[in-house]
C-alpha cells in the first residue's frame, strides 16, 4: 500500500515543484490542455454482458488493456469520475469524462448521467454519476456508493499563491427544473432546484496530529457556477480571494464556506476528513491545492441526467 502511495504521491509532488517556481505570468497546470489521455480497456464481468469499457483518465496518450487499479501516470496530477468498481465480485465502470476532439487536440467533457447495473437475485443498482475532473486521485477498486468522497485523495502539494485560475469552458443544461438523488438504494428522490455546474478552487494550509487526522486552515477560495447554456468562452479568468472572505459581498457560505467533506491520505496511509478548522491569514503560505470541475453541483449521486460542461486548458494566473 505504501509502495502504491509514494507512486502516486511522487508525480504531484514533482509538479508542485515546478510550479513553485512560477514567475509572474499565465501557466499551464501539467496535462492542463487536456490533450493527452490514457485508455483504459476495462472488460466488465460476464454476468453484466462483459462488455470492454473505455475508461479514460488524463494522462500520457497510452493505452492500458485489463481491471488493474488505476494509479496516476507520467506526472498527471488529474483524478476523475471515471473509476473501476468490483462489488460483491462483479467488475463495473463508471465512465462520465469523455476526451472530445476540439481543433488541433481535445478537450474534456463531463457528463451527468445514469448508471445501471442489474443482476437478477443479486444486484439491481442505478446510480447518478456527475462528471467530475480533479487535483488528486482515486482509490480503486470502488467498493461500494457508502461514502464516496472518503474514496478520492483531494489535492496536491503546492506552496505559491496565483491570482486567478484560467480556463475554456462551453455549458449545456438539462431541461430538468428539479435534480434527480439517485445512490443505486432505495428509490430515486427528486431534490429541489435546478442542476447547475461549478468549478471550486480552495488554497488549504494543512498539518496532522498524532492520531492522524489533518486540520487545515483556508488560505484562498474561488468558486464559480454557471446556469446557461453557452458556446466556447475562452481564457476565462476567476480571482482567487485570500483570507477571510465572510465580509466580502460575494461571498456565499453555501459555496464558499470551511467545510470537511473532502479527504486524504495521512502519513498512516489512512483516507481521513480534511477538517477546514479556520480561514488562514492573507499572507500565509497554503500547503496545497484543491481544484474540481463537476457537471453538476450538488454533491455526491445527485444532479440532473443531460447536464455536460467542456473543459479545456486550465492555467494559473500569477
Amino acid at each position: 500500500m505504501k509502495a502504491l502511495l509514494k507512486q502516486a504521491i511522487l508525480p504531484l509532488l514533482l509538479l508542485a515543484a515546478n510550479v513553485a517556481m512560477a514567475q509572474p505570468g499565465v501557466y499551464m497546470i501539467n496535462y492542463g490542455d487536456m490533450d493527452h489521455w490514457i485508455d483504459r480497456q476495462i472488460k466488465e464481468s460476464g454476468i453484466i454482458g462483459g462488455a470492454t469499457k473505455h475508461v479514460w483518465a488524463i494522462g500520457p496518450t497510452m493505452t492500458i488493456e485489463g481491471d488493474e487499479a488505476y494509479i496516476n501516470k507520467g506526472g498527471s496530477p488529474w483524478g476523475s469520475s471515471n473509476v473501476m468498481a468490483k462489488v460483491v465480485g462483479i467488475t463495473k465502470t463508471n465512465t462520465s469524462v469523455f476526451p472530445e476532439k476540439r481543433g488541433d487536440g481535445y478537450c474534456a467533457r463531463l457528463e451527468t448521467r445514469m448508471e445501471k447495473v442489474k443482476v437478477l437475485g443479486l444486484i439491481n443498482m442505478e446510480v447518478l454519476a456527475a462528471g467530475s475532473i480533479f487535483l488528486g486521485n482515486v482509490h480503486e477498486p470502488i467498493k461500494g456508493t457508502k461514502n464516496p468522497q472518503k474514496m478520492l485523495n483531494s489535492g496536491i502539494p503546492f506552496t505559491k499563491k496565483p491570482r486567478a485560475l484560467m480556463f475554456d469552458y462551453k455549458v449545456q443544461m438539462s431541461d430538468r427544473k428539479n435534480r434527480i438523488k439517485s445512490t443505486g438504494f432505495g428509490s430515486k428522490e427528486e431534490i429541489a432546484g435546478r442542476d447547475l455546474h461549478e468549478v471550486n478552487l480552495f488554497l488549504q494550509s494543512r498539518w496532522e496530529d498524532e492520531e492522524g487526522n489533518i486540520y487545515a486552515k483556508r488560505i484562498g477560495t474561488m468558486v464559480v457556477r454557471f446556469d446557461k447554456d453557452c458556446d466556447w468562452q475562452n481564457g476565462a479568468s476567476f480571482t482567487i480571494m485570500y483570507g477571510d472572505i465572510t465580509g466580502d459581498p460575494s461571498y456565499d457560505e453555501s459555496m464558499m464556506g470551511l467545510n470537511s467533506i473532502r479527504y486524504g491520505v495521512n502519513s498512516k496511509g489512512e483516507s481521513v476528513p480534511i477538517q477546514e478548522v479556520g480561514w488562514g491569514d492573507p499572507n500565509d503560505t497554503p500547503t496545497h491545492l484543491q481544484l474540481q470541475f463537476t457537471a453538476s453541483h450538488g454533491g455526491a449521486y445527485i444532479g440532473s441526467p443531460g447536464n455536460i460542461l467542456w473543459i479545456d486548458n486550465v492555467k494559473l494566473v500569477y
